[in-house]
């Protein structure tokens, strides 16, 4: 998957997932702090989000960041552990 197609797949998540909540864009950014021009531009791709952006967008629907992001569990999972343990060895 290139970067641009992980991209879309982010922006689609982000727009399935608040559709799911059944969150309009209008409530997301008074939840969120993001203003609704943003979400939908991030929504359409016209816009791309900094990461802090992405993380009010997820905490505002109470969503795991990483679960908008391309992979399966268990490549979530072993990226997750692989971090761990680097901060392990460091600290």
């Amino acid at each position: 998957m290139t970067i641009e197609e992980q991209e879309k797949y982010v922006y689609s998540r982000l727009r399935q997932e608040r559709e799911h909540r059944g969150i309009s864009q209008l409530e997301l950014s008074y939840s969120s702090g993001v203003s609704q021009n943003m979400i939908t531009y991030i929504e359409t791709g016209k816009r791309t989000p900094t990461l802090t952006t992405i993380f009010k967008l997820c905490n505002a629907m109470n969503l795991d960041v990483s679960s908008i992001f391309p992979g399966n569990e268990a490549e979530k999972e072993k990226a997750k552990q692989t971090v761990i343990d680097l901060v392990k060895k460091y600290m």
